[in-house]
């Protein structure tokens, strides 16, 4: 994944810190406020957004602190931090404010959860309510929900019309030879992955059906029809670049990975206006704004910042 270049390279910042943050700097948008950040409630405030590294996580959190910029804030950029616990752990102690973060990764990974919570919105309440003992507060979230899929190309759909797991599993257990997959190697062996799918479907995939690759390997290969299904995140631009058809998840298996702002409360305590200024933009977030925003960075190759820069003037959020 290509990390952004820094916009203000000569104001680079060096902070020790125990979770691997050790630099940033400053965001320079020059952007005022359009529909979000009226009256500048943040001026005065000096906020730091983290993110993940790859592509969604870099826009997201560029998304974030140009909506802070716009109400008044000067932001320090911290985007890009490798792995999953870096970014929380930064917003959790303090070296960081706020990032996006998606509701299963706290409910199952941070959390310790075995089980997600079928229903959205609930999952998001159960995150919500206990994480605010580790003294971060999650937002409302948005309807973005970067979870997985099994996906094939438009050829193989015309012969096979599956629409739903049900349907895959149904295909597999009629012709067992149709069914062949792609997949990550963790998807291949995590309980929310292959093995907890194959379970809840009932559905049985010989050993030799199933190719381990890496994830970008497994759209190009899905979309030559090398394999019948390939695993996908539901919000990745391939899928609509690529034309494949994602199948519907009927069980609910897969759990749902809402991006939501999540805020170190004590930062929200001191500027509540926080949650007014990001609002409006979470609620804006869908699969489809991320897919077409993913696309412009991994097919059409733009930056993430300038992608998330241009997205905002566009929907009016800012100025």
């Amino acid at each position: 994944m290509r990390r952004r270049a820094s916009l203000l390279l000569a104001a680079l910042l060096v902070v020790p810190s125990g979770c691997g943050l050790t630099s940033g700097s400053p965001m320079a948008d020059d952007v005022r406020p359009g529909s979000i950040g009226r009256g500048r409630p943040l001026a005065g405030a000096h906020l730091t957004v983290t993110s993940k590294e790859f592509t969604e996580q870099l826009i997201l959190g560029a998304i974030m602190g140009i909506a802070f910029q716009a109400a008044g804030a000067d932001v320090l950029d911290r985007t890009g931090i490798q792995g999953s616990i870096g970014s929380r752990e930064a917003v959790r102690n303090g070296d960081a404010d706020a990032q996006f973060e998606y509701t299963g990764t706290g409910w199952i990974t941070y959390l310790g959860n075995n089980s997600p919570i079928p229903d959205a919105h609930r999952q998001w309440q159960a995150v919500r309510d206990a994480d605010l003992r580790n003294g971060l507060t999650w937002l409302p979230p948005s309807d973005l929900n970067n979870t997985y899929a099994l996906a094939m190309n438009r050829a193989h759909f015309a012969e096979y019309r599956t629409r739903t797991l049900s349907d895959v599993a149904a295909l597999a257990k009629k012709d067992p030879g149709a069914v062949t997959l792609c997949v990550e190697g963790e998807f291949a062996n995590r309980a929310d992955g292959l093995p907890g799918m194959e379970k809840a479907y009932g559905m049985r995939i010989p050993a030799g059906n199933v190719t381990q690759m890496d994830t970008g390997i497994i759209y190009t290969q899905v979309a030559k029809g090398s394999c019948t299904y390939g695993e996908v995140f539901t919000t990745d631009g391939r899928i609509r670049s690529m034309h494949l058809v994602v199948m519907e998840d009927d069980k609910k298996f897969f759990p749902d990975y809402n991006a939501t702002p999540v805020v170190n409360t004590k930062v929200l305590r001191k500027w509540p206006a926080i949650a007014g200024v990001i609002g409006p933009v979470t609620r804006r977030l869908d699969n489809t704004v991320a897919q077409t925003l993913n696309a412009r960075v991994d097919v059409d190759g733009q930056d993430p910042h300038q992608v998330a820069l241009d997205w905002m003037r566009q929907e009016g959020f800012v100025k």
